[in-house]
């Protein structure tokens, strides 16, 4: 009878002994997995995050990240010879990217890389393309400068002559000239001497 009590208690103890290591098992198989899933999850967020852009609200097409460059560039528009008004507040800070400010209406600031001219014309309303210049003029109504068979519309930068602005990224210290009109190369050339007096403000 003491001999068969010692084995009923050995094989309890053996079989106590296999559960626990059993149980050991099934928590160590439960924690790497848990700690494997957590680990895909994690790996998944960080690939998300470095490849995919980040898209911010409002930002420009094409546009780095806000603060990644701050340039400046010096704008004059010409409408049959009258300087257009860029320093009203119509047409300030419209836009953190690109934008006129501190009722300065020709130097253009631009606060991220990849930014294009046709961003700040949109921002502050003002239709431009290779053929014409529309607004809204404060006393209602559109007013429309296209090239037609008497007047042109003509881009310079830097006293180059350019198809197209709004596709355009300036670079730091650029001078672009906007000129609506019959003017001749003489009268363009007064222009951009005008042009290259003014400050560009930083």
């Amino acid at each position: 009878m003491g001999k068969k009590s010692r084995k009923e208690r050995e094989e309890k103890r053996d079989s106590f002994a296999t559960l626990r290591i059993k149980e050991k098992r099934k928590h160590t198989l439960i924690a790497v997995l848990v700690f494997s899933g957590i680990a895909i999850i994690v790996g998944i967020q960080v690939y998300n995050f470095l490849s995919f852009e980040q898209v911010t609200p409002g930002a420009p097409p094409g546009a780095g990240t806000l603060g990644s460059e701050h340039v400046h560039a010096s704008l004059l528009a010409k409408l049959h010879g009258d300087t257009f008004d860029f320093s009203g507040p119509a047409y300030q800070i419209k836009s953190s990217w690109q934008h006129f400010e501190a009722r300065d209406g020709s130097t253009i600031h631009r606060h991220a890389t990849g930014v294009k001219l046709g961003f700040l014309f949109e921002t502050i309303k003002i239709v431009l393309d290779d053929e014409c210049f529309a607004y809204q003029a404060s006393a209602g109504g559109e007013r429309r400068f296209c090239t037609n068979e008497d007047f042109s519309l003509k881009f310079y930068v830097n006293h180059e002559l350019v198809d197209n602005l709004t596709e355009r990224v300036f670079e730091d210290g650029d001078r672009i000239l906007l000129s609506y009109g019959g003017e001749d190369q003489t009268q363009i050339d007064t222009q951009l001497l005008e042009l290259d007096s003014k400050s560009i403000f930083g």
